[in-house]
């Protein structure tokens, strides 16, 4: 099974910004998808980003448009999720998921999508 390392979370004001990482490692990870999820308490799992990885397409949820991007690096499995003009309404556990896959669609990925999650990583946003 593919291992998912997360890092970047925090605590920031409002419309302040954070940069998420996630790195796969284990199993061998050469093509497939990682995607990003957050949770806020009481609340479900929630799509915000994917990634094909190492191919160059990506989908962001309508919602997250112009705040949220996000990116891959170029030499290993890994993605970044940019955030800024963070909001209250932001804060929650954020996840990276990953799958392999030979195949990107662009649309909202359930979490029942994905079968390798990372530990989630605090985002905090508050004045």
């Amino acid at each position: 099974q593919v291992q998912l390392s997360e890092s970047g979370g925090g605590s920031v004001q409002p419309g302040g910004s954070l940069r998420l990482s996630c790195t796969a490692s284990g199993r061998a990870f050469n093509t497939g998808i990682m995607a990003w999820f957050r949770q806020a308490p009481g609340k479900e799992r929630e799509f915000v980003a994917a990634r094909a990885w190492p191919a160059d397409s990506s989908y962001i949820a309508r919602s997250k448009r112009g705040r949220f991007t996000i990116s891959r690096d170029n030499t290993k499995p890994a993605v970044y999720l940019q955030m800024s003009s963070l909001s209250p309404e932001d804060t929650a556990v954020y996840y990276c998921a990953a799958k392999p896959s030979t195949w990107f669609s662009q649309t909202v990925y359930s979490p029942h999508d994905f079968d390798s999650w990372g530990q989630g990583t605090q985002v905090t946003v508050s004045s």
